[in-house]
């Protein structure tokens, strides 16, 4: 997503009609090339994650999306597995996973885990929509680490805001790192390294913030370009007026520890 814009100067209605029949399924955004712009956080979250899965004999992936970020470990664990809940994602996940060995379950978010207790030695998630920190800590193995990039608080608040307008301070800081901390020790876990960053995002036509928002569904609940037409109008000329949206997401790494004793 680091390419220059190519798109800003098409017709609006043309943008739209583009950016709603793209497909939203799984965590690929090369659609973003060109269109969009965001920084990555400085820890390398798909690098780390592979390294540690390379040396686990156990694995869970949490809500995997399509499974493209588990996809790129270079070596998994001889037990490996994933869950996700949304049935696009769970079939795609399945046809890039499966022949690696990853078992894809099929599990909504917010339902106990379908694991026996202690089973694995590593659990990952990128971005879940919320960590199941009980759950986590009843499937890891004593000395079983939960490893994961979270989102944090008010992130892209810029785009969420310019279609809802001001949200609440309970909706603003939600997801707050020093929270899931208290969650996650709460469950028994040690957190043994918390890291948070804010990051510059740039839209630079009307189709990526529609796409960015059919694809990030709880952003913009019940988005549908028909019911925001008059507000993407409304951007698609600001945009062309005064140049890219500027947005910022926050994320934070979290990495914790059951213990061995206890």
């Amino acid at each position: 997503m680091s390419t220059p814009p190519t798109h800003a100067g098409r017709p609006f209605d043309e943008l739209l009609a583009e950016a709603a029949a793209a497909p939203v399924e799984g965590w690929d955004f090369s659609w973003f090339e060109g269109r969009a712009t965001e920084e990555r956080p400085s820890w390398g979250y798909a690098r780390a994650m592979g390294e540690r899965m390379g040396r686990a004999s156990a694995g869970l992936d949490l809500q995997t999306g399509g499974g493209e970020v588990l996809a790129s470990a270079p070596k998994l664990p001889p037990l490996i597995a994933a869950t996700e809940g949304w049935p696009p994602n769970v079939a795609k996940a399945s046809a890039l996973l499966a022949p690696r060995g990853v078992l894809v379950v099929a599990s909504r978010e917010g339902a106990p885990l379908p694991f026996a207790d202690g089973t694995f030695d590593l659990v990952t998630s990128r971005h879940p929509v919320k960590a199941p920190f009980a759950e986590i800590a009843r499937v890891l193995t004593r000395g079983g680490t939960y490893f994961a990039q979270h989102v944090g608080p008010s992130s892209v608040f810029e785009v969420v805001e310019f279609f809802l307008g001001p949200q609440p301070e309970e909706v603003r800081n939600g997801r707050d790192p020093e929270g899931e901390r208290a969650e996650a020790e709460a469950a028994g876990l040690d957190v043994v390294d918390l890291r948070a960053e804010r990051l510059r995002i740039e839209f630079y036509d009307v189709g990526a913030v529609v796409h960015f928002l059919r694809k990030v569904i709880w952003m913009v609940p019940g988005f549908t370009v028909e019911a925001y037409r008059p507000r993407l109008l409304e951007l698609h000329e600001r945009l062309a007026k005064e140049g890219p949206f500027v947005a910022h997401s926050t994320r934070h790494l979290i990495e914790a520890r059951k213990p061995i004793a206890g």
